[in-house]
Formats: structure tokens, sequence, C-alpha cells
């Protein structure tokens, strides 16, 4: 049985070891052509530079100051988006959960399972009319466009939420209750805390989501005045649409660099938050 055990784990370690490689191989692909020239990129893309055609930073300096829209500023935007909206969805869609979790009511399953529909339902079928309600509503800013950002991500961070929030003993928010504690009081003393892994989990997963998404700001940002970085990469072109491919990866290293070493340092709580939340629902 051991002999078995070991020639499985063996096996298992060698296929996930291959998977790995295999996400690793395009990250490596942008970071080694970001310091190659153009030319290089576009005949040789899997090769590493050599004296002729490595470029050192120059990419990356063209990059930032490439045009009349500077990096900086996509970045700044991006960030902007990307953390209103996650303290947006980590705020109200954990109540949401929490009320969802604890009220025994039609309304609350009948809101539960609307917001796991709204997971499988694809964003192409609602972008033309979401287009139109957001300028309606003047949502097409970056100060304004985490509201959508709150309804989109409302499905998956409820689910993960209320599975966690219903292995939480009800006997701590009772003698809460029984001290004095208000719903608010409850919910930011003694829910929120015991939150924290799922918390974590559904932070790391909406920022991935939100800072790499392209599709939503385009459509709904006006991209002359605010670009994110996913926008500004596609125009980082010459005339006559031509495309400087190493100042392209260079600034795709630039945007991929941050929310990688935020993975990084929060990976194991994903898993835990994960797996936390889907014990029940």
């Amino acid at each position: 049985m051991k002999k078995r055990y070991s020639l499985g784990s063996t096996i298992l370690t060698c296929v996930f070891i291959l998977v790995c490689l295999a996400w690793i191989f395009p990250i490596m692909q942008v970071l080694i052509n970001s310091f190659k020239t153009n030319a290089a990129v576009s005949l040789n893309p899997f090769t590493l530079p050599d004296a002729e055609s490595f470029a050192g930073f120059d990419n990356y300096t063209k990059g930032l100051t490439f045009g009349n829209y500077p990096f900086l500023k996509s970045a700044a935007y991006s960030l902007l988006i990307t953390v209103v909206s996650v303290a947006l969805i980590l705020l109200f869609c954990s109540m949401s959960a929490w009320y969802i979790a604890r009220v025994d009511s039609t309304f609350a399953r009948i809101f539960y399972y609307l917001c796991l529909f709204s997971m499988i339902v694809p964003f192409q079928m609602v972008m033309f009319t979401l287009t139109f309600t957001a300028d309606q509503l003047k949502l097409n800013t970056p100060y304004t466009i985490p509201i959508i950002y709150l309804g989109f991500g409302a499905g998956l961070a409820i689910f993960m939420f209320a599975g966690f929030i219903r292995n939480l003993p009800l006997e701590i928010e009772e003698a809460a209750a029984i001290d004095g504690c208000g719903p608010l009081r409850t919910y930011f003393r003694v829910v929120m805390p015991m939150l924290k892994p799922t918390m974590i989990s559904v932070g790391i997963l909406q920022t991935m989501w939100v800072w790499n998404d392209y599709l939503l700001p385009y459509l709904v940002l006006d991209i002359t005045d605010y670009r994110t970085i996913p926008i500004h990469v596609q125009y980082l072109k010459g005339s006559y649409g031509s495309v400087d491919l190493g100042a392209s990866m260079a600034v795709i290293m630039l945007s991929i660099i941050p929310i990688i070493i935020v993975y990084l340092l929060c990976q194991k709580h994903i898993i835990k938050g994960v797996v936390a939340g889907a014990v029940k629902g």
C-alpha cells in the first residue's frame, strides 16, 4: 500500500509540476520579450535575447512615456477602480450574505438564488443594455464604475460569504445581542472579524478580476479621458496601426507584477476561504 501510495503521489506531483510550468510559461515569455527589440519579438519570440536583440530597459521607458496618455495615469485609474470596487464588494456582499444566512424568509432565499443566477448570465447578453444604463445614470467614470463592478461581483462573493457564515456558531451572535449589541455592532464587532479568511479569498479573486478587466471599462468609460491599464496596452500603436511589441510586453509585465505579488502573499488564505465557504450552501 505504501509503495502504491508513493507511486501515486509521485505521478500527481509530476502532473502538477507540468501544469504549473504550462501556466508559468506565458508569463516568462512576456518577461523575456519585454527585454528584446521589436524586430526580435516579431521574428523570434521564443528565443532568449542576445547582444543584438537585447533592448535593456528601453521598452519599459517607451511604454511609460508612449503617446499623449501616460501609463502612470492609467495605473492610477486602475488602482482607484480596483480598490473602491473590491471594498464595496467586501462590505456590502458580506452584509447581504449575513442577512441571507441568518434570516429564514422567502425574500432572503429568492435574493440568494438571484445572486447565484447572476453568475451564469454571460456578460455579452447585458453589455449593450449596460452601456446605455451606465450613460443614463452617469456611471461612466472611474469614480462611479465600481457600482457596476459591485453588481457583477456580488454573485460569487455572496455565495462564498453565505456558505462560510452558515458554519459560524449562532450562539456568539446571540451572546452579543444579549450584551446589547444591535445588528450593525454585531456585524462589525463579531461577524466581520470571523470572516477574515473568506474576506481575503474574495478580495484576492475580485482584485484579479477587476484589475485585469478590459471589456467593462472599454464599454462604459470615455476612453479619451479615462483609460485603465488593459485599455492603455491596446493603444500602444504607432502610425498606420503598427504595434511596438517590445513596449507592449513591458507594459503588460508592469501590470501583472503587482497582482502576482498580492496573490503570492495571500495564496494560502484563498484555498482556506474557498474550502470554508463551500462546505455547506
